[in-house]
């Protein structure tokens, strides 16, 4: 699925595709906005969104072999909800 498929899906709710559109569009800027201040997003049932930081280690490139120092970054994490692990499974 394509967010173009989620906002059809949306849209089935009996708004138009335009609205579903931003509806989408503002609840994937809501999550960003709470991942960048550093807060966790939890979706009961569906999982958690988090921000997670990684420390700086050494590396190396693998077309030279050469050591290479990876800097420390915050990078986003989810975890499914039990809902979610059961509808899958």
């Amino acid at each position: 699925m394509v967010k173009a498929d989620l906002i059809a899906k949306v849209a089935e709710i009996g708004i138009t595709k335009k609205q579903a559109g931003e509806v989408v569009d503002a609840f994937v800027d809501a999550i960003k906005d709470a991942l960048a201040k550093g807060d966790k997003v939890s979706l009961i049932g569906f999982g958690t969104f988090n921000v997670k930081e990684r420390k700086a280690r050494e590396g190396r490139n693998p077309k030279t072999g050469s050591k290479i120092e990876i800097a420390k970054k915050r990078v986003p994490t989810f975890k499914p909800g039990k809902e979610l692990k059961d509808s899958v499974a």
